[in-house]
C-alpha cells in the first residue's frame, strides 16, 4: 500500500488492540460442537467488545469453576459464556446478560489438558490454545513438524480423549517476525517500536516485541544513526515477547498515537483481548491489514524456545513486522507483534504480546503526558509508518533494504543467532540453534 509523507516531528508510533474475555480459558474460535444454547431467561445484552470483556471477568468470578470460557460475537454483539454445572449457572449468566452454552470441557480440565501438552508435545513450530466456540484445544503444527515430531504431537493430542483437542497443520513455518511497525535500528537488526508509554520513574519510553529487546540494548530511528533509546527490561522466550526501551533523551516527545501511513490514530486506552473482536495490525513491511482475534493465552513454540500468555489471531504478517501494533478503530491498544506463519498472500496466524500485560510486568503506563505514541525521534513513519530515515518508508520499507532481508537481516544477526540469542537459552549476545533467525524466509 502506499504510505503519505508526514512531517518526522508528527510521525508516531503503531499501535495494537483487541478485547480480552478474561480469565482461565486459552481461546481460539472455530465451528460449534454439539453443544447447546441456552435461550430460556433474561434477553442477552447488547455489548461492545469492551465491556464484553468486563462482562466475562465478572461471570468468570461469580461461576468460579463452573466457568468454561467465552468469546464475542461481533455481528450480533453479545457476549457467549461457557458453563459447566447446574441450570443455575444458566440462570445466572442469563441474568447478567450473557447467552449462555452448556459444555462438557471444564477450564480445570482444558487446563490440565494444556499442562499435558506443555510436557509431552512442546516441538518447536507447533502452538495450541482453548477454542472457546468449540469446547476444544486447538494444536496448530506447522510445515517443519514431520515424521516422529509430527507423531509425537498427533498421539498425545489422541491420548486426551475424545472431545479434547484437535490438531490442524499451517502451511508457514512459526517465527518471530524482526523489524516492522514504526522502524528502529540496533546491532545490525531492524524492529518495531509499538506503543510509546511512560516508565514507571516518569522517563518516555516505548514498548516493542522482547526478541528485539534481547537481541542489543540499542536502538535508533535510523540505520546508521545515533541511539536513541537503550532497552531497560526484555522478556523472551518465556511468559511474553515484551521489552521496554527507555528514550535516551528524556525531553523526547511521545503521543499517544498511531500512524497508519494515511492517518494519526489515536489511542486512549490499553485494552484487553476477545475472541472474535475485529483488530487491525501495522507494520513496516506489510502496513495496515485487518483480521479478528482467534485465541487467548496462546502457548507459541518458536525455534529460540517456548513463549506463553500471547494473543492468537488470524491477521497477516511478515517479516519486518515484530514489534508493530495491534489496535482498534476506536483507538484502543493491545497487542504487540511477536510472530507467526504464513504471510499476507496465503494468510496465516500471528502472534501478539498483550499490551496489557507488558505494562504491568515493566510498571509503564499507556498514554500519559510527555509519552504514549511513538515520539519525535523514534518517530513513527513517513511512508510506512516508521520514521523519515528509520521507517517502513524510504531506506527500511517492505523489505527492500530492512525487510525480511538482506541488510536489517533480522536473521543471522538479529535473530535467535549469534547477536541476539534467544533469551533464556542462547541470552543477549547468545548462541542459537541453526535456523533459529527471527526472521528467516517464509
Amino acid at each position: 500500500m502506499s504510505h503519505k509523507r508526514i512531517p518526522k516531528r508528527k510521525a508516531v508510533i503503531a499501535a495494537g488492540s483487541v478485547v480480552a474475555l478474561g480469565a482461565a480459558a486459552l481461546i481460539l474460535p472455530n465451528a460449534m460442537a454439539s453443544q447447546t444454547d441456552a435461550t430460556e431467561g433474561a434477553a442477552p445484552r447488547t455489548v461492545k467488545a469492551a465491556e464484553a470483556s468486563d462482562l466475562a471477568s465478572q461471570l468468570a468470578e461469580l461461576l468460579g469453576e463452573d466457568y468454561a470460557g467465552g468469546y464475542y460475537d461481533a455481528d450480533k454483539q453479545q457476549l457467549i459464556i461457557n458453563v459447566v454445572g447446574d441450570d443455575n449457572n444458566i440462570i445466572l449468566g442469563e441474568k447478567a446478560g450473557a447467552v449462555v452454552r452448556q459444555v462438557e470441557n471444564s477450564t480445570a480440565e482444558l487446563t490440565a489438558a494444556s499442562q499435558t501438552l506443555k510436557a509431552e508435545a512442546t516441538v518447536p513450530g507447533t502452538s495450541w490454545a482453548v477454542d472457546p466456540r468449540t469446547n476444544k484445544i486447538q494444536v496448530t503444527a506447522d510445515s517443519t513438524v514431520t515424521g516422529a515430531k509430527w507423531d509425537q504431537v498427533e498421539s498425545t493430542v489422541q491420548s486426551l480423549g475424545t472431545g479434547m483437542a484437535t490438531i490442524k497443520k499451517s502451511a508457514g513455518t512459526f517465527k518471530t517476525f524482526l523489524e516492522g511497525g514504526d522502524a528502529i535500528f540496533g546491532g545490525g537488526a531492524r524492529c518495531s517500536a509499538g506503543f510509546n508509554v511512560t516508565a514507571d520513574d516518569g522517563a518516555p519510553a516505548f514498548l516493542t516485541a522482547g526478541h528485539c529487546g534481547v537481541a542489543t540494548a540499542e536502538w535508533s530511528d535510523s540505520e546508521a544513526g545515533a541511539p536513541i533509546g537503550t532497552v531497560e527490561a526484555a522478556t523472551f522466550p518465556g511468559e511474553g515477547d515484551f521489552a521496554l526501551v527507555k528514550y535516551d533523551d528524556p525531553a523526547t516527545e511521545a503521543p499517544s498515537t498511531v500512524n497508519t501511513g494515511q492517518e494519526s490514530v489515536e489511542i486512549t486506552q490499553a485494552a484487553e483481548a476477545a475472541v472474535g473482536q475485529a483488530v487491525i495490525r501495522m507494520g513496516s513491511t506489510t502496513g495496515l491489514n485487518e483480521g479478528e482475534v482467534t485465541g487467548l493465552n496462546a502457548t507459541v513454540n518458536y525455534p529460540e524456545g517456548t513463549v506463553t500468555g500471547l494473543i492468537q489471531t488470524n491477521v497477516c504478517a511478515e517479516p519486518g513486522d515484530s514489534g508493530g501494533s495491534l489496535f482498534t478503530a476506536d483507538g484502543s491498544a493491545i497487542g504487540l507483534t511477536s510472530g507467526g506463519s504464513g504471510d499476507c498472500t496465503i494468510g496465516g496466524e500471528t502472534f501478539f504480546q498483550p499490551v496489557t500485560t507488558a505494562l504491568e510486568a515493566v510498571g509503564a503506563t499507556l498514554g500519559a503526558a510527555g509519552a504514549g505514541g511513538a515520539g519525535e525521534e523514534a518517530g513513527a513513519g513517513e511512508e510506512a509508518g516508521a520514521g523519515e530515515e528509520a521507517g517502513a518508508g524510504e531506506e527500511a520499507g517492505a523489505g527492500e533494504e530492512a525487510g525480511a532481508g538482506e541488510e536489517a537481516g533480522a536473521g543471522e544477526e538479529a535473530g535467535a543467532g549469534e547477536e541476539a540469542g534467544a533469551g533464556e537459552e542462547a541470552g543477549v549476545g547468545g548462541q542459537a540453534e541453526d535456523g533459529s533467525g527471527l526472521t528467516n524466509n517464509q
